[in-house]
């Protein structure tokens, strides 16, 4: 993976695995696939908050984390954003304000390695 808020180019397609820590982007075409990732800039990586404790138990989200993503994104304009929690609607509601161009599809997937996520995106677009 290439460090972190970097822009991926060359390609059209991208599939997007996102959570609340990280977002992992890989454009693909048929000549290859390119990687960036970018990381939230949270107070905790810790959701929940324990027994006894004041506060709402959630962290406050990073405000430049999806903005980040989608400039990953700049030169996309078919995404499947796939993820195992709620972050990846969070990014589909933003994409789709930022981007309405943009053809968008989400996919539940728990925490598949890179392998795994670059073989769905190759199966969806149908780049096999």
């Amino acid at each position: 993976m290439s460090g972190k808020n970097e822009r991926t180019s060359g390609h059209t397609r991208a599939i997007v695995w996102i959570d609340h820590l990280t977002a992992k982007v890989f454009t693909m075409g048929i000549t290859g696939v390119s990687s960036a990732a970018v990381d939230a800039q949270l107070e905790s990586p810790h959701l929940h908050h324990k027994a006894n404790s004041i506060g709402s138990g959630r962290v406050n989200d990073d405000p430049a984390f999806l903005p980040a993503v989608g400039d990953m994104l700049s030169g996309c304009t078919d995404v499947l954003i796939t993820g195992p929690g709620t972050e990846k609607t969070t990014l589909l509601h933003y994409l789709q304000t930022a981007r309405p161009d943009m053809h968008l599809k989400l996919e539940a997937i728990d925490h598949p390695t890179n392998e795994e996520i670059i073989a769905l995106g190759r199966k969806y677009f149908h780049l096999d």
